[in-house]
């Protein structure tokens, strides 16, 4: 029902996840299953979470996807990436958003390497160009959802770049792209009758 992963030591966290958000040190992440129409208080229900399931200094995402059904893993190099998608509101960057609709894109990057926060940032910006990437290249006229969420979690350390023309970019690149789409045709294989 929901997917929790340990580090099994502290990392730095740069994320816009809707629990411990921004940068912070982090022991894991969660995907947090909430219903379809969820409406509830997201801060309190994410601490509620940590507690129940015994967790101390998680970032935390939250979907209304089947995360065991749609949920993709993919290690490239030192690069692992945990995705689930969920694609009822696509939406394209600059343009009015639709009413809308659950659906979300949620991509925690890990990568077994110390990058500087610099690199970081690098390494959401090549993970977010290989996200709209695919969602193009598999028909979706959209740059994402309106509620996608990022994240990228490695130790403190000297690696500067994490772009298009870097080796990490390329397996961050690459991980991204193989996760999401088969996180999509999965979605699209439970929601074709929808």
């Amino acid at each position: 029902m929901h997917f929790i992963k340990h580090f099994g030591e502290e990392l730095i966290a740069l994320s816009n996840a809707p629990h411990r958000g921004g940068l912070t040190k982090a022991m894991g992440f969660f995907f947090m299953k909430v219903e379809k129409n969820y409406r509830g208080d997201y801060k309190r229900d994410c601490l509620e979470f940590e507690r129940k399931n015994g967790l101390r200094g998680f970032v935390g995402f939250m979907t209304a996807v089947d995360i065991e059904k749609v949920i993709a893993v993919r290690k490239v190099g030192n690069v692992e990436v945990y995705l689930t998608a969920g694609i009822s509101n696509p939406a394209i960057a600059g343009e009015e958003p639709k009413p809308w609709k659950p659906g979300t894109i949620n991509m925690a990057i890990v990568v077994n390497e110390g990058l500087t926060i610099g690199a970081m940032t690098n390494a959401i910006m090549t993970a977010t160009e290989a996200k709209t990437y695919t969602l193009l290249k598999l028909g979706y006229n959209a740059t994402g959802t309106t509620s996608d969420g990022i994240g990228v979690f490695a130790r403190p350390g000297n690696v500067e770049w994490a772009g298009t023309a870097t080796r990490l970019g390329f397996e961050i690149g690459k991980a991204v792209r193989e996760a999401l789409e088969e996180s999509i045709k999965k979605w699209e294989k439970m929601n074709r009758f929808l």
